[in-house]
């Protein structure tokens, strides 16, 4: 490690962070890390140390990094006290909480959008769906967006499918949805776009990822947190400059610091943006670490500093999967203590290259699953090929091991027919 050891406190809501925390630890530096979420206190635990109050910590800290919406205010009150920071603010914070808002401030930005109407109630959605049948995607707001199951894509021509679970909806979760999306459907190829920005700029490269959301190869089950990715750099890119670069400006006057993503659509037709990520994603920063050849404390520190050089990152692809335990993704804490509480992980890769903790404590250098969603591991790889980053990731997989272990296997798959159509239209170059 070059230069004197800094003072990193990670705030963490539910563990985006807890990898690159223990990384950070691995190359040198002093780190703290709070979990916040109830259930999560043991997260990370015995890998680096876990506080149970941030805010007494802040004194302590060199640099502070939140990892979840929510904290925009505290992280810039911080900022503009002088302290480094990473983190977002009530702006940013409201582009990815607020769904509506945030169409609202692409339209303002000159990005073209796929249509749609918010809802505060069940009954006025179904009329609409009613008065104007067709394919939508439902898409709650707020809190409830995290609930992935909740997000339904529809399939019937004229919406009687959306109907239908709109009426569900109403019965079951209307005290969690308070709001929702009905959003035109739109084929083509599901994309994201994200940077670093470091308050004044976005830091190049761009990073351009696809989601595997579905529990089953196949892209089939349930929608989960997501269940692998693949991703690749890139100097330059068409759909980051349709989409990111307009909000330069306004991120800058925000001094906003971290990293922010878009996902879309696209198709023949176009870029049609879907939602931001204006924080951490996961497991996105587990992948970034495996295609990130500098320092992740130094990025940091450099990025929270202003500092608009160019990241240093592996050529070719990177390819990662999640690999889990029951109940995940269902919220089942019988199932968890029954099947998966304090289950061990082994390890039997020659190197720690592409294993990143989940929700894991270490006891007497035991890894330990805890907390209570069953996220043991994810698992990467990278190559000059798509094909051989998978290679190598599932290579990593068939070395780990933990009780009831489950996971993808067609985690970048996609690639081969999503390239070509990228290619076709003009988002891919070569």
């Amino acid at each position: 490690m070059a230069g004197t050891p800094k003072k990193f406190l990670f705030v963490s809501y539910a563990g985006n962070v807890t990898d690159l925390a223990w990384t950070v630890l691995r190359e040198g530096h002093d780190v703290r890390l709070f979990m916040e979420a109830s259930g999560y206190e043991d997260v990370g635990r015995g890998f680096v140390n876990v506080v149970s109050d941030w805010h007494e910590h802040i004194d302590w800290a060199d640099i502070v990094i939140f990892d979840h919406i929510g904290k925009g205010a505290e992280a810039q009150e911080l900022r503009k006290k002088g302290e480094l920071c990473i983190g977002g603010t009530p702006y940013t914070d409201r582009l990815e909480d607020d769904r509506a808002f945030g169409q609202e401030e692409m339209k303002q930005h000159g990005i073209r959008i796929i249509p749609y109407r918010e809802f505060t109630s069940f009954d006025e959605g179904i009329a609409y769906v009613r008065s104007n049948p067709g394919r939508y995607v439902i898409k709650p707001s707020g809190k409830a967006q995290y609930e992935k199951r909740l997000l339904f894509v529809g399939n019937e021509a004229d919406g009687g499918d959306v109907i239908r679970v709109l009426g569900a909806y109403s019965k079951i979760w209307k005290d969690m949805i308070k709001s929702f999306q009905l959003q035109k459907h739109v084929m083509g190829v599901e994309v994201g776009a994200g940077a670093f920005f470091n308050g004044q700029r976005f830091m190049e490269p761009v990073y351009i990822s696809f989601e595997h959301k579905r529990l089953f190869p196949g892209d089939l089950g349930v929608l989960t947190c997501e269940m692998g990715t693949s991703a690749y750099w890139t100097p330059r890119s068409k759909l980051f400059e349709e989409t990111l670069r307009p909000f330069e400006n306004m991120l800058a006057s925000e001094r906003y610091v971290g990293y922010f993503d878009v996902n879309c659509i696209v198709n023949d037709k176009g870029i049609y943006p879907l939602e931001f990520t204006a924080r951490f994603g996961f497991p996105l920063t587990c992948l970034q670490e495996e295609g990130i050849t500098e320092p992740l404390g130094e990025l940091l520190l450099r990025m929270a500093k202003g500092d608009g050089g160019a990241i240093k990152v592996k050529q070719g692809y990177q390819v990662c999967a999640l690999v889990v335990v029951p109940p995940f993704p269902f919220d089942d804490p019988q199932a968890f203590q029954s099947y998966s509480k304090d289950a061990v992980v082994i390890d039997n890769n020659a190197t720690p290259d592409g294993i990143h903790i989940g929700d894991l404590k270490r006891v007497n250098d035991l890894w330990l699953i805890t907390g209570d969603e069953g996220i043991a591991l994810i698992v990467s790889g990278s190559g000059m090929t798509m094909r051989e980053a998978q290679r190598k990731m599932y290579a990593r997989i068939q070395n780990t091991f933990v009780n009831n272990m489950y996971y993808r296997t067609d985690i970048g798959d996609r690639w081969a027919s999503d390239s070509d159509l990228l290619r076709t239209w003009g988002y891919v170059s070569g």
